[in-house]
């Protein structure tokens, strides 16, 4: 809210004498310090690039990234009951609320009751919903494999393995990575 009020109202001379300019840093951090922010800054252009894709053709749906990872996790794992899908995305109830209501409602999911417990509910993609989930694959592997092709020669195993060790700190994860057999090891 002050970064709000100082940007929208302009700075008066009193506003200014209260400022302890000692306070102020003004020198960037070097990009090879104490911290290497080559591969931070990387990530971050990297990652806004790879969603942009993907954003361009959610907000044709007025969709948003909950509503991809929702629509991908469920189209990979058909049946998933709600629960499952807090833990792997790690989100809670009332996140997960609003943007699942959307996606039933506008018919990319269906959620139904378990089998065993009808109390549990189990989420399933529907054709529509299918197909949107393809369609967004479709937008960032085309971007994966452009950058793939522009690079040296390269085991895209190394780039698995550096991916998966950046992404499995949770069991959730693991979890996840163990039941769908993703892995970089020599398919022999």
């Amino acid at each position: 809210m002050v970064l709000t009020y100082f940007m929208d109202d302009a700075l008066t001379s009193d506003d200014m004498l209260r400022v302890d300019r000692a306070e102020i840093v003004d020198e960037p951090l070097p990009t090879l310090g104490t911290v290497d922010f080559r591969i931070i800054e990387l990530f971050f252009f990297a990652y806004r690039e790879f969603t942009g894709d993907a954003d361009e053709i959610l907000a044709e749906y007025g969709f948003g990234r909950a509503h991809h990872r929702i629509l991908h996790f469920v189209n990979r794992a058909p049946g998933m009951t709600i629960a499952d899908l807090l833990d792997l995305l790690q989100i809670t109830k009332q996140s997960l609320s609003r943007v699942l209501r959307q996606l039933i409602d506008e018919g990319f999911i269906h959620q139904l009751p378990g089998d065993e417990d009808r109390r549990q509910r189990r989420l399933y993609p529907t054709r529509k919903g299918r197909e949107l989930t393809l369609e967004l694959s479709r937008a960032q592997v085309r971007r994966i494999d452009a950058a793939l092709q522009m690079t040296p020669p390269l085991d895209v195993r190394q780039v698995g393995a550096f991916l998966g060790r950046m992404a499995s700190d949770r069991r959730a994860a693991q979890d996840w990575f163990a039941r769908k057999e993703i892995n970089w090891k020599d398919p022999t």
